[in-house]
């Protein structure tokens, strides 16, 4: 039996390869400090965790020869049967979980088994393999290991979700690998789903039967933003697994794949609505940043197309002065049809004015009063020379040389 799920691998190297990329970019942009960061956010995670571990140590029951045999001799079974080599320090802990869990502490690995569990599958006593197995997956398959690096990649849209429910398929497979019977299958994944003690008369068939529901859209896009199958797959899955068969879950919605590439993941179990709510929060913040600099593009464009306009006005000022030794008056005499030269796309106007002043309309300030660009001659033994300025206007919104 190949305990690897068949997408794990591909998703890792995808995952790794973004990852280095983000690693050495970061690494060689900060010429290096980032290795100081790693090291005090390793000896913070460091402090954080040691506090679980010590209550594990503290408080829990550790599991050995003397203590819980009949667990202690799952634990060494399944380790064998799936070649985890170094027997991991395993744990009974009281908690308000219902399930297990693998963890790492200074290069020691631990399993964990939660008492409520334990205590549900009393009556179906090799069900506890399933999870003593899947947790033996992800110490054996070094998850825990490869997470800290590769997490730049995870938090890629699809691939980073993706990644994390093969990891859960993988050490399902490896929970499959060490279980007795499809009954201790059924048992284990039914005692997540139904709790325990409703387990017990849980109806299997309709509960596979509820796999149908999980191809509309809202049902797609949640497990493909969130870190863990759906339990119906998973129990589908394992149990096909273990009877030889393949199985085949339906096609999840197109549209939930199109927007689930759009949103990065955060983890969890509601990683689809918390990814998604960051993702809005992160468009809020772009949208906030991006529409006034958009907005002030699109005036700079406006003022750039405005003063073009009056430079030609401007040339056929200076023609129409040099040739006539006087100033126009309208701009009818510049050889335009109209009174004044209006852009109604760009909203502005141009009209000359007194000793050949140009102004260039460009709408009103916030008080009402009009805002120009002025481009303004002078005559120095008999050459003209121009000036541009503006009058009420945001001299950010001004071309350079009006500056």
């Amino acid at each position: 039996m190949d305990l690897v799920y068949k997408n794990e691998k591909p998703l890792l190297r995808i995952a790794v390869v973004f990852s280095a990329v983000i690693w050495l970019a970061l690494f060689v942009g900060t010429f290096g400090i980032l290795l100081l960061y790693l090291l005090l956010g390793y000896v913070f995670f460091l402090f954080a965790h040691s506090a679980f571990i010590s209550h594990l140590k503290g408080s829990g029951v550790r599991i050995s020869q003397d203590q819980y045999p009949d667990l202690y001799e799952r634990l060494v079974r399944c380790s064998e049967k799936v070649g985890v080599t170094e027997l991991p320090e395993a744990y009974l802990l009281r908690t308000d979980f219902f399930n297990a869990l693998a963890t790492k502490f200074l290069g020691r690995h631990f399993v964990v088994l939660f008492t409520d569990v334990i205590d549900a599958l009393e009556d179906q006593p090799g069900a506890v393999d399933f999870y003593i197995g899947h947790e033996l997956g992800h110490i054996h398959r070094k998850h825990l290991s490869w997470r800290a690096f590769v997490m730049p990649g995870s938090l890629l849209p699809v691939v980073g979700p993706a990644l994390r429910r093969a990891e859960e398929y993988t050490c399902d497979r490896y929970g499959v690998a060490c279980c007795q019977s499809s009954e201790d299958i059924k048992s284990a994944i039914a005692a997540i789903a139904a709790g325990d003690t409703r387990w017990k008369t849980i109806n299997v068939d309709a509960y596979l039967s509820q796999i149908q529901a999980t191809s509309g859209f809202w049902m797609s896009f949640n497990e493909l933003t969130g870190d863990y199958p759906w339990l119906t797959k998973r129990m589908a899955t394992a149990l096909a697994l273990a009877q030889g068969r393949e199985v085949k879950h339906p096609r999840r919605s197109l549209g939930a794949w199109v927007l689930s590439m759009f949103v990065p993941r955060v983890g969890g179990g509601a990683g689809g609505a918390a990814s998604l709510l960051v993702t809005v929060a992160i468009i809020g913040v772009l949208a906030a940043l991006a529409i006034p600099a958009y907005q002030q593009y699109v005036e700079r464009a406006r003022y750039s197309a405005a003063y073009s306009m009056a430079q030609e006005v401007q040339a056929r000022v200076t023609s129409y002065a040099t040739e006539n030794q006087a100033w126009p008056v309208t701009m009818q005499e510049l050889g335009y049809p109209e009174l004044i030269l209006e852009n109604d796309v760009q909203n502005y106007s141009i009209d000359v004015y007194d000793d050949g002043m140009i102004g260039v309309e460009m709408g009103v300030d916030d008080s009402g009063e009009s805002k120009y660009i002025v481009l303004e001659p002078a005559v120095d033994e008999g050459e003209i020379s121009w000036t541009c300025y503006g009058q009420n206007v945001n001299e950010k919104h001004l071309p350079a040389s009006c500056r």
